[in-house]
């Protein structure tokens, strides 16, 4: 699609949003069980472009892409009503008082959450129906129009995403462009009134800097080395196929999941036995055979992973093959800081392991990278918890857990400085997609001329009420 295409399909939208139509909430109601309805008719269709892309097992794609997409919607229906109600706050009459009378005497405050308008959703390719409806889902319910770009890297689910949206809505409401860079770019000059973007801290960058051009409000969920420290005090055996399972899930291609690990000396060799022990019996002995490992993405991305591959010492997997893109779980011991492996995200079935003799030295490691979109801690010490989330940050996590922590749909889910900003799953997807206008409403029982000028004779008087 052109650009000239492209400036027509916002305009488009632009229209159909000032009629009004969207801002009806049994319209956006009915729009949200509609998603529903084309996600389950094409269920097919989603778990073969997901095979096709990465070969991702069945399962995989049935809880992180349908499902948790599903969820979102169910809570979404279920709750909007309420989220859509003008909220009234208090409105204070002590602290505003100015010219010697109360300025909100009389007078009662809400908050309005209204649409943005047209809003501009660029999905990722790791799990390319879920990071790229479920935001959707939050356009919509704010009352919002959207357009859509689903990543190129993972064509054929941009592929069944742009046919679930021909098919189901209405282009001046929804719309997929699919494209590539140049694609990205263009719909990026465009004024849009809201820009939701999942992907790199490099290419995030990017994004706000064309945001910027139109001062476009924007919620990047970007990703980072999320670390995962394991204190000595832990259930080992738990800890490990924790780890594992939220390590190798989907091949690592996760923004969220483990980058490297912070284990204590005095548990380290016990702890990657067991580790060890759940690889061999999650994948088998030969994981290229296993119908539950997923593959790399592209060969530039299987380069990228075969290279980090290099460092350290391979204490377990390391094979790889280039035909079908192949990486096996592998876990990298002997790692330090000034390995190339600690300098950006992995986003790959690759684990480093670096040991800690104190829980200070591991925080310092943490606090010494950019913010990560996630922070993990294994311990059964109270205390030791309270004071890993006091003195790290992140954009969310788990105490005794990995991963799971953005399934929770109560939960705010989103990055902190270099792993994103902006919040969203549940209600704060629905925050996320609407502006909050602050409105006070003013009575006509009573009104003062005090505040009024002339008022320069009156001023000694009122100084002692200013």
């Amino acid at each position: 699609m052109n650009q000239s295409s492209i400036s027509s399909l916002i305009l488009n939208q632009k229209k159909f949003f000032n009629s009004g139509t969207t801002k009806d909430i049994s319209f956006r109601i009915k729009q949200l069980i509609n998603l529903k309805k084309a996600i389950m008719g094409n269920e097919e269709e989603i778990l073969d472009a997901c095979k096709f892309d990465m070969k991702k097992p069945l399962l995989e794609t049935y809880v992180s892409e349908r499902s948790i997409a599903l969820n979102e919607i169910d809570y979404a229906v279920k709750h909007l009503n309420s989220w859509a109600k003008p909220q009234k706050v208090k409105t204070p009459i002590k602290n505003t008082r100015m010219f010697g009378i109360a300025h909100h005497l009389f007078a009662s405050s809400y908050i309005y959450a209204e649409p943005f308008g047209v809003v501009l959703i660029i999905g990722p390719w790791n799990y390319p129906f879920q990071l790229t409806l479920s935001p959707l889902v939050g356009a919509i319910a704010a009352g919002n129009c959207a357009i859509i770009k689903p990543s190129e890297i993972a064509p054929h689910s941009s592929g069944v995403i742009a046919k679930i949206i021909r098919d189901h809505f209405d282009s001046a409401f929804i719309s997929v462009v699919e494209g590539g860079v140049e694609t990205a770019q263009t719909l990026l000059a465009q004024d849009c009134d809201y820009i939701f973007f999942t992907g790199s801290p490099k290419i995030g960058r990017m994004v706000m800097k064309a945001a910027a051009e139109h001062l476009t409000p924007v919620t990047l969920e970007l990703g980072g080395k999320n670390p995962c420290i394991v204190d000595h005090d832990i259930h080992p055996d738990y800890t490990a196929r924790r780890i594992v399972w939220g390590k190798f899930f989907n091949a690592g291609q996760t923004c969220m999941t483990t980058d490297y690990l912070l284990v204590d000396k005095a548990v380290k060799d016990e702890l990657i036995g067991y580790i060890k022990k759940y690889i061999r019996k999650y994948y088998g002995d030969d994981p290229s055979q296993s119908k539950d490992f997923s593959r790399i993405v592209n060969k530039s991305h299987f380069d990228r992973l075969s290279e980090l591959l290099q460092e350290g010492n391979i204490i377990m997997g390391g094979e790889i093959n280039a035909d079908n893109l192949y990486i096996a779980p592998t876990v990298i011991d002997n790692i330090s800081l000034e390995h190339k492996i600690m300098e950006d995200e992995v986003f790959g079935p690759i684990l480093p392991v670096i040991e800690y003799e104190n829980l200070e030295e591991a925080i310092e490691i943490v606090r010494g990278k950019p913010k990560p979109l996630a922070l993990f801690f294994f311990s059964r010490d109270k205390k030791k918890q309270d004071k890993v989330l006091r003195e790290t940050s992140s954009g969310g996590g788990c105490i005794n857990e990995t991963f799971v922590h953005q399934i929770c749909i109560t939960l705010p889910f989103g990055g902190v400085g270099n792993s994103g900003m902006g919040k969203y799953h549940g209600r704060f997807s629905f925050d996320t997609f609407s502006n909050k206008k602050g409105i006070l409403k003013k009575s006509f029982f009573f009104d003062s001329q005090m505040r009024c000028p002339p008022f320069s004779e009156r001023f000694k008087n009122l100084r002692k009420y200013l």
